[in-house]
């Protein structure tokens, strides 16, 4: 049975328009060395192959080299790029940043092993540097007992402290370990030192950029049996040394980040519940944390699904108790 992915509904003066469906997108999986496969028993997910180790998921994307593809409905096989680039106000609405490519890159990241200890560039060095800043925010999906993120820097740590770490292998003795829980969430605003420890799934949002800077990898070989490539220089260059210690974020309310590109916010619905956008000219982009989300045209949306809720869509209804996290740009 073909399932509708647009409504009919009667305007004002009596003329037929078409409400759009939620749009969906095909998954692009990353092999990785620290990768896992939780996303085949966690979201029932299909990966590429038996065997390989995918550690990130792209889930909304629009970069030169990688494209989230829609899976169905009016737009089915046109690129989020395509979308953004000539159907902006249809499917977007108004007044969003004037960008060549849709702003934000969204992900989930399952890490069976230490990622590098890493950092994005500044803005302001970005280019300097022939990189990307990128700014961005973890939501802990499911973590490991005990897992840790590494953060920032320990107290009293300084450049020259770290330098030397970098010489002697102890890297990991300056920057600053937290043990978070699932539901926990903390923004990363470039130029902060980082890691994700192994043992978590984790939803990411990001500046659309791909520019990472690793200055420590754990003395390991990458998937081709060589150790991967280090970026000393360029991380000593992006790194705040004055950032030590920083917590697990509280939220606000709904509001878990907000910053000149993008806001989250995670919202808790009761079965019969419904979500919408939160403004009524603009779309947002919606993750399924837990739970199950219906459409007004009868799709469902279960754990794990992200979805593109374009603007003037009907609200989605909760099916059962359910966690959302609801993303936006900022507009102009």
């Amino acid at each position: 049975m073909s399932t509708p992915q647009g409504l009919q509904s009667r305007s004002p003066a009596g003329k037929t328009q078409l409400r759009m469906e939620p749009i969906t997108f095909e998954p692009l999986y990353m092999q990785r060395v620290w990768g896992g496969r939780k996303l085949e028993n966690f979201y029932s997910r299909e990966l590429p192959d038996a065997e390989n180790p995918y550690g990130e998921s792209w889930e909304v994307v629009d970069r030169e080299g990688e494209q989230s593809i829609v899976t169905a409905g009016p737009y089915a096989g046109k690129s989020l790029h395509d979308l953004w680039t000539n159907h902006r106000s249809e499917v977007f609405g108004e007044n969003l940043p004037d960008s060549e490519r849709f702003p934000i890159l969204i992900k989930v990241l399952d890490a069976r092993d230490d990622l590098s200890i890493q950092v994005h560039p500044p803005v302001d060095l970005a280019a300097s540097l022939n990189g990307e800043p990128k700014t961005e925010m973890w939501v802990i999906a499911d973590c490991d007992p005990g897992a840790k993120l590494y953060v920032g820097l320990k107290n009293g740590v300084s450049r020259e402290d770290f330098e030397k770490s970098i010489q002697d292998g102890t890297v990991e003795d300056k920057v600053h370990a937290i043990s978070p829980n699932p539901g926990d969430s903390i923004f990363i605003p470039s130029g902060r030192l980082h890691a994700i420890g192994a043992g978590f799934l984790i939803h990411e949002i990001q500046q659309n950029s791909d520019t990472t800077y690793r200055v420590f990898d754990w003395n390991r070989q990458g998937l081709d049996g060589k150790p991967r490539e280090l970026h000393v220089v360029q991380s000593l260059a992006s790194i705040d040394f004055d950032d030590f210690e920083p917590t697990m974020d509280t939220p606000d309310g709904d509001n878990l980040a907000t910053c000149p590109y993008f806001k989250t916010d995670r919202k808790s619905l009761h079965t019969g519940q419904t979500v919408t956008n939160p403004s009524p000219g603009n779309f947002s982009i919606i993750s399924v944390v837990d739970g199950c989300l219906k459409s007004a045209g009868r799709r469902e949306f279960p754990m794990g699904s992200f979805l593109l809720l374009p603007h003037g869509a009907d609200p989605l209804e909760a099916t059962d108790s359910s966690t959302i996290l609801q993303i936006t740009l900022p507009t102009v």
